[in-house]
C-alpha cells in the first residue's frame, strides 16, 4: 500500500510541477499559442514558436569585440527576460540576446524567462512587482539587486547596451 501512495505523491508532484512552467495558452487575438508564466528554453522547441525563434537566433550575428568589455562580469549577473510570444519585438531580440548568452557560454540556470499576455500579465503573478509596461523586458541583476534594463529595444545594440549597464556607464 505504502508504494502506492508514494507513486501517487510522485505522479500528482511532476503533474503539478510540468504545469507551473511552459504553460501554452491561446492569444485572445489571434486564436494562435502563447506562453505564459514561468517557462524554459526548452519552450521555444515547439513548432508554434520554433520557426522564428531558431530562424532570428541563426541570422544573429554577435558583436563580440563589444561583448569583451564585460566577459570578466556577465558570470556575476543574473537576467530576468520578460516576453510575449504574440510581440514581434520579442520575437526578434529574445532569440539574439539568447544567441548572445550562447557566445558566454551563460548558464541557463541564472535566467530567468516569463511569459506575458498583451495585458502584460503572467499566469500568476510572476511580474508583479517588477513594473513592465513594455515588452520584451531584460532585468540584469547582481547580487539580487538590479543593474539596468534593456525595455521592448536597445537604445544602441543589445551587446553595446549591455556593455554599458554592466559597466556602469
Amino acid at each position: 500500500m505504502k508504494r502506492y501512495i508514494v507513486t501517487f505523491f510522485l505522479l500528482v508532484t511532476f503533474t503539478a510541477f510540468s504545469q507551473n512552467v511552459n504553460f501554452m495558452s491561446k492569444d485572445s487575438m489571434t486564436g494562435k499559442p502563447m506562453l505564459l508564466g514561468n517557462c524554459t528554453r526548452e519552450a521555444f522547441n515547439d513548432s508554434s514558436f520554433s520557426w522564428w525563434f531558431n530562424s532570428e537566433y541563426n541570422m544573429y550575428e554577435v558583436d563580440s569585440t563589444s561583448l569583451a568589455k564585460i566577459s570578466d562580469k556577465i558570470n556575476n549577473i543574473d537576467i530576468t527576460i520578460i516576453m510575449g510570444t504574440w510581440c514581434s519585438d520579442s520575437r526578434t531580440l529574445v532569440p539574439e540576446f539568447y544567441k548572445i548568452l550562447d557566445y558566454f557560454n551563460y548558464p541557463s540556470d541564472k535566467v530567468k524567462l516569463i511569459m506575458v499576455d498583451r495585458d502584460k500579465k503572467g499566469r500568476n503573478d510572476e511580474i508583479a512587482d517588477l513594473n513592465i509596461h513594455l515588452v520584451p523586458t531584460f532585468i540584469f541583476y547582481k547580487d539580487g539587486k538590479e543593474e539596468g534594463r534593456i525595455i521592448e529595444a536597445p537604445a544602441k545594440t543589445l551587446e553595446k547596451d549591455m556593455v554599458r549597464i554592466l559597466n556602469k556607464e
